[in-house]
């Protein structure tokens, strides 16, 4: 961490429908990121954001509140078992923004549209960006490209769980320059 007060927190965001490989690789990198100190965000819900939670909650350096779920509906109980802290929003897919915002560095674990739009607005709000290229969704699709000219860097590629691992934590305490709001 950067001596910072409190804890940094990654968004690791991804499809609520993956295949085993993402699954895994999902799972590896809430870990491996709350094992670094950080705490994981998600969307809450399956998939890709389960994953990722029960790799946070199974990791060694687990601590109560390191599994963040910001949820599209009113319900915290819609969150999956592995979420400490539920975060009912009522705001459908517009909650994108609320995670994105939460965040000290995105990662995107393949993903369809609902991720891409987490991609989109990381981007768009300054936020350092790391995508699992293991040539599904739009992580891989996206993988070293730049989406617009409002930024002079590149979407982190990352090949593996523990490369999407190792950039989060370095860049999550070098956040880039934000030029939103």
């Amino acid at each position: 961490m950067t001596g910072q007060s409190r804890r940094l927190i990654a968004a690791v965001v991804g499809g609520n429908a993956a295949s085993a490989t993402l699954l895994a690789a999902a799972e590896a990198i809430g870990a491996g990121l709350v094992d670094a100190g950080l705490r994981v965000a998600t969307g809450g819900l399956g998939g890709v954001m389960a994953a990722a939670s029960k790799g946070a909650r199974l990791a060694a350096g687990w601590t109560d509140g390191s599994v963040i779920g910001v949820l599209p509906g009113l319900q915290a109980t819609a969150a999956n078992p592995f979420v400490d802290l539920a975060v009912p929003t009522g705001m459908n897919y517009a909650r994108n923004t609320i995670l994105v915002a939460l965040a000290d560095v995105v990662i995107a674990v393949g993903g369809g549209s609902g991720t891409l739009s987490e991609i989109a607005l990381a981007w768009q709000h300054g936020k350092p960006i790391v995508v699992l290229d293991q040539g599904e969704g739009w992580s891989a699709r996206l993988a070293d490209e730049q989406l617009d000219q409002r930024r002079e860097d590149r979407l982190h590629r990352a090949t593996s769980a523990a490369e999407a691992i190792h950039l989060a934590v370095h860049l999550a305490g070098t956040r880039e320059v934000s030029r939103g709001f």
